[in-house]
């Protein structure tokens, strides 16, 4: 088995679900509370830990290199003010030298073809792919939940989470197998079934530890939803050749790719942070409580 060491972050959308505020920033540079979303998959990765990232860009996406760039004037304007918290901060933040790289996506061809444009860096070892615009939240993160059981198994993992029946055109969807340690083997993967012909409720909720072999796979991949290169339809026909496990991620994932999703992100995380806790909740009645701003409306 061989160690798993890089992770695929894709950075390329075009956020269009957040306009107009995604029209000159980055949607993965939303901030919940405090933090980027994808600073929030990053430190998910380095718990797992991941030693080398590897982002897939694409037009208009330089705030991004620019988060994770040393900013020497800004430290040096941070200690100089006595403000050592914060300068703290950012010194954790910084990546070690030469453990990011980046490559483009020139044309938005989904997310399989997004992923085969990292196949260079990532080379011929296993690796983790994590959609930033999905938020893990719980005491840990997915990725080392699924470290954990790929640990065991090997092969191909990815984390699931229960979606409602009548949802399920809206994800990938996995077949439920035999119970392995901490996981189950997937007999199938289907994207975006119609509800009641889906093999599950059990959806992939964007965590994935992937072997190279999907490469050639997705080089080679036809489209599918969406007029889209679909990476579950690369990775069911990687699973004639290899095993593929599920792990049930303890914990919740936000889609803050929807407006919905990164509200309730916000108001998950804030109520986490103590110095938080009291005045958001406190705010929060005040909007909704008789007499509040928001009744009646």
């Amino acid at each position: 088995m061989r160690k798993l060491r890089k992770a695929v972050i894709p950075v390329a959308g075009l956020g269009t679900r957040f306009l107009p505020a995604t029209k000159s920033m980055p949607k993965e540079m939303l901030t919940v509370v405090d933090k980027p979303i994808l600073h929030y998959a990053v430190e998910e990765a380095y718990e797992a830990g991941i030693e080398h990232f590897v982002l897939v860009t694409g037009r208009n996406k330089s705030a991004i290199e620019d988060y994770f760039d040393m900013q020497p004037e800004l430290l040096a304007m941070l200690e100089k003010s006595g403000k050592s918290a914060q300068l703290e901060l950012l010194r954790d933040l910084q990546p070690r030298a030469g453990s990011i790289s980046y490559t483009r996506q020139q044309s938005p061809e989904g997310l399989g073809h997004a992923v085969w444009c990292a196949r260079d860096i990532v080379g011929d070892e296993p690796f983790a792919l994590l959609l930033p615009d999905m938020v893990s939240f719980g005491d840990r993160g997915c990725l080392a939940q699924i470290v954990e059981t790929y640990n065991s198994t090997g092969g191909n993992v990815i984390a699931v989470e229960n979606c409602a029946p009548h949802e399920t055109d809206q994800y990938g969807i996995v077949g439920r197998g035999a119970e392995i340690g901490t996981g189950f083997q997937i007999t199938e993967m289907v994207e975006k079934p119609a509800p009641g012909v889906a093999p599950s409720n059990m959806y992939i909720n964007g965590r994935y530890i992937l072997q190279p072999e999907i490469f050639d796979i997705l080089g080679s991949q036809t489209r599918g939803a969406g007029n889209e290169i679909q990476l579950t339809d690369a990775m069911a026909r990687l699973m004639a050749k290899q095993a593929f496990y599920g792990r049930q991620f303890n914990g919740r994932m936000f889609d803050c790719g929807s407006k919905l999703g990164f509200i309730q992100a916000n108001i998950a995380f804030a109520l986490q942070r103590p110095e938080l806790r009291n005045s958001v909740m406190e705010g929060i009645r005040s909007l909704v409580e008789p007499d509040g701003m928001l009744t009646g409306t």
